[in-house]
């Protein structure tokens, strides 16, 4: 699987993003899907998920109720809309994709065997 994150940019405080992953493969929708993020000088961190079957959506302690996990099977596409963005919010984002990964473990970047490159959102306050 070959992921491609794009929508990032630059935006106000309290502002949206809508982030997309693009990925290349059959069985796009088979993988548990994440998105991190990493800002200078701080570990990856984890922002939403879906589960392998899509039933089940996770999210970070510090955007419940901000960003939205969405996919779209028929694109193999997973998006964030993120909402009410703010200044801490600013990191790269990076989708990661994996086709084994059980709930229990879908929080953990080091669990995920695809990544994305990465697209970087800045928010300014």
């Amino acid at each position: 699987v070959q992921l491609q994150a794009s929508g990032g940019g630059l935006v106000q405080a309290g502002g949206s993003l809508r982030l997309s992953c693009a990925a290349s493969g059959r069985t796009f929708s088979r993988y548990a899907m994440g998105w991190f993020r990493q800002s200078p000088g701080k570990e990856r961190e984890f922002v939403a998920a879906f589960s392998r079957s899509g039933g089940s959506t996770y999210y970070g302690d510090s955007v419940k109720g901000r960003f939205t996990i969405s996919r779209d099977n028929a694109k193999n596409t997973v998006y964030l809309q993120m909402n009410s963005l703010k200044p801490e919010d600013t990191a790269v984002y990076y989708c990661a994709a994996d086709p084994r990964l059980i709930s229990s473990s879908i929080t953990g970047w080091d669990e995920y065997d695809y990544w994305g490159q990465g697209t970087e959102v800045t928010v300014s306050s």
